[in-house]
């Protein structure tokens, strides 16, 4: 049978790696996952008491409106003035099934085929594999130290794109915008004519400075955001974004479409979800403590040269020092050491056979023993 062009996409190696620890976890041996970006801890215990009581009811949990159950959209509003002091009408969140369903909404709604959409490299590698899949074209952005390994308003007429996709705090590096940064991204994009879409599933995970969110600066962009990261719920696939007032309708028919509606149990939990601040900032507690572990750990085992972590659960690591191949180096750590960790090649396709991504965000036990196996490889190999 044929195959059509558009499903060509790459592998997402972050995944190849996560059963590639499995298959050694199945053979007996315990790995310390520092590869996967997700919580090691589940979704709250009030929204996994909320479900159950659900469950016990009446309701039939069918469809639910295709933008999502009003009492979470009304919810999610609330948070923007909470966290950012921003008066958000409800009638412009758009609830999804996770960060996922919402890129492709954005993507489907904001462009047309062949379209150039801006991506910073490194950046997270499933954003060039859905534009792919679109059939519009990925425009890998070259990033460095210097820019905190985020693009530059110039580098939006340089590649005449149609829009620009950015993420503070940003994965794989954890690198954050400032506002003054982030405006001066949205005014070039916006001067271009083209779309400005802001990734924001990692606030709420930050530690020095809060997150700026772009709503703060301009109503005329897409904001994406989730469960996933903050509220720790990354399996239960629910996420949201902000839009436009004049595009909510054009959304809406998307979404009717292609995916009825979200998830009605996981919208049901993550309502809940919201309101259990004593125990998502218990994980905060966890995040930093493995921060400060990592960024002094890390060093100390031979990994030197990492992009400074504002947000989220990440360091990025340049190991082209140490190898040329990070896809083979992450192998052999998962195999001598016993840790996986994520090769870079997948966030950055050009650069990053000599850069690694280590996630923090399983338990300090889980991070104290992974440190303390890489140092003991490091040492192994002269490394060190």
């Amino acid at each position: 049978m044929r195959n059509s062009t558009r499903g060509q996409v790459d592998p997402f190696l972050v995944m190849d790696v996560v059963e590639a620890a499995r298959q050694a976890e199945m053979a007996g041996r315990h790995i310390v996952h520092m590869e996967v970006g997700q919580p090691g801890t589940p979704a709250p215990q009030g929204a996994r008491d909320a479900l159950a009581q659900a469950l016990m009811g009446q309701d039939p949990m069918g469809y639910t409106v295709a933008l999502g159950l009003p009492a979470l959209r009304a919810r999610i509003a609330a948070l923007y003035d909470e966290w950012y002091g921003i008066d958000l009408d409800p009638n412009r969140v758009v609830v999804t099934p996770g960060s996922s369903g919402a890129f492709i909404l954005a993507f489907t709604a904001l462009f047309d085929a062949g379209d150039r959409v801006g991506i910073g490299a490194p950046g997270y590698p499933s954003y060039r594999q859905i534009l792919r899949a679109l059939d519009l074209t990925a425009v890998d952005i070259e990033t460095d130290a210097a820019a905190r390994f985020q693009p530059r308003p110039q580098d939006v007429a340089a590649h005449d794109l149609a829009g620009l996709l950015v993420a503070s705090p940003a994965n794989p590096t954890g690198t954050m915008l400032s506002k003054s940064e982030l405006g001066a991204l949205i005014d070039a994009t916006q001067s271009a004519g083209a779309a400005f879409i802001s990734d924001e599933i990692y606030h709420g995970i930050e530690f020095d400075r809060p997150s700026v969110s772009a709503l703060n600066i301009n109503n005329d962009v897409y904001v994406i955001n989730s469960f996933s990261k903050y509220f720790s719920m990354t399996g239960w696939r629910v996420g949201w974004m902000v839009v436009p007032e004049d595009h909510v309708r054009g959304v809406e028919r998307l979404a009717q479409n292609l995916f009825i509606c979200p998830p009605h149990a996981a919208q049901l939990a993550a309502l809940a979800a919201m309101d259990c601040d004593a125990e998502l900032q218990a994980n905060m507690d966890v995040y930093r403590a493995n921060r400060t572990m990592m960024l002094q750990g890390l060093p100390k085992a031979g990994f030197t040269r990492i992009a400074p972590p504002d947000g989220a659960f990440y360091i990025y690591a340049d190991v082209s020092d140490l190898c040329d191949d990070s896809r083979v180096f992450a192998r052999q750590i998962l195999d001598e050491a016993n840790v996986a960790v994520t090769p870079g090649v997948d966030f950055d396709p050009v650069r990053g056979h000599g850069t690694l991504r280590f996630s923090y965000a399983c338990s300090s036990d889980d991070i104290a023993e992974g440190l303390h196996r890489l140092t003991m490889f490091m040492k192994t190999k002269g490394l060190a």
